[in-house]
């Protein structure tokens, strides 16, 4: 639902054809209750974003859950209410909330769409008001980016063997491909303990060099499972 909510806004925003099959599509499901604790102690909370943006005119277009600090319009809408952010070239950041799910607003949304349609129909017009907002000849198809090549910072959280040395050699691999890393927190265990949680935030990367990190510290002997890892949207730019 989300990914074809944000292709059509896509389309709308930058002149696209609509193409569902571009979009990264990630869902909620993979979710730690861990994690979300963890964005919380961190003053971020993770919520199901879509996200699309224009690149030198190439296009994001992803949807998967995204740390969003706490204090962000956008942290705080729930339940049935949606948000749209807008970011204009001379407007700034604007946003749109109201109710995105239940009956009436559903049946106001397509309502509004059928009549639309028909003013169009009936109109005689030879230029008719688009529904996507531009002209068919100017709906065109540009470069998609692949998720390994769009830029975040990133939430990370590591299970390690509760020994020393181990915060040494995950640093010691940020500092090898050259990223800084802007939080780090090693949750408190009992002596007894064999696993311990390490959690990262990043600075902006781009993806494929993030997978690079993760993979050479999933390889390290230490490592006890899979990286887990969010993407960040600070959503002030």
């Amino acid at each position: 639902d989300a990914a074809h909510k944000i292709t059509i806004l896509a389309s709308i925003a930058f002149g696209l054809p609509i193409n569902f099959e571009a979009a990264h599509i990630e869902g909620i499901s993979n979710l730690d209750q861990k994690d979300i604790i963890y964005a919380e102690e961190l003053g971020y909370k993770i919520k199901l974003l879509g996200i699309t943006k224009n690149i030198n005119d190439a296009i994001e277009l992803r949807v998967h859950p995204t740390l969003i600090p706490e204090k962000r319009l956008v942290a705080n809408v729930d339940g049935a209410m949606n948000a749209v952010l807008v970011k204009g070239d001379m407007v700034g950041p604007t946003m749109y909330y109201g109710a995105g799910a239940g009956s009436e607003p559903t049946a106001s949304a397509v309502v509004a769409d059928i009549i639309d349609l028909a003013r169009n129909l009936e109109s005689n017009n030879s230029t008719p008001i688009p529904i996507l907002g531009f002209v068919k000849n100017a709906i065109k198809a540009k470069k998609m980016l692949s998720i390994e090549d769009i830029t975040s910072e990133f939430y990370l959280r590591f299970s390690m063997k509760n020994e020393s040395g181990v915060l040494a050699k995950i640093t010691q691999v940020f500092a090898q491909h050259s990223i800084s890393i802007d939080a780090m927190v090693q949750k408190e265990v009992q002596e007894d303990d064999e696993i311990v949680d390490i959690i990262l935030v990043t600075s902006n990367m781009i993806e494929k060099e993030m997978n690079k990190i993760i993979n050479e510290i999933e390889a390290l002997p230490e490592n006890k499972d899979k990286v887990v890892k969010l993407r960040i949207e600070q959503l002030n730019k």
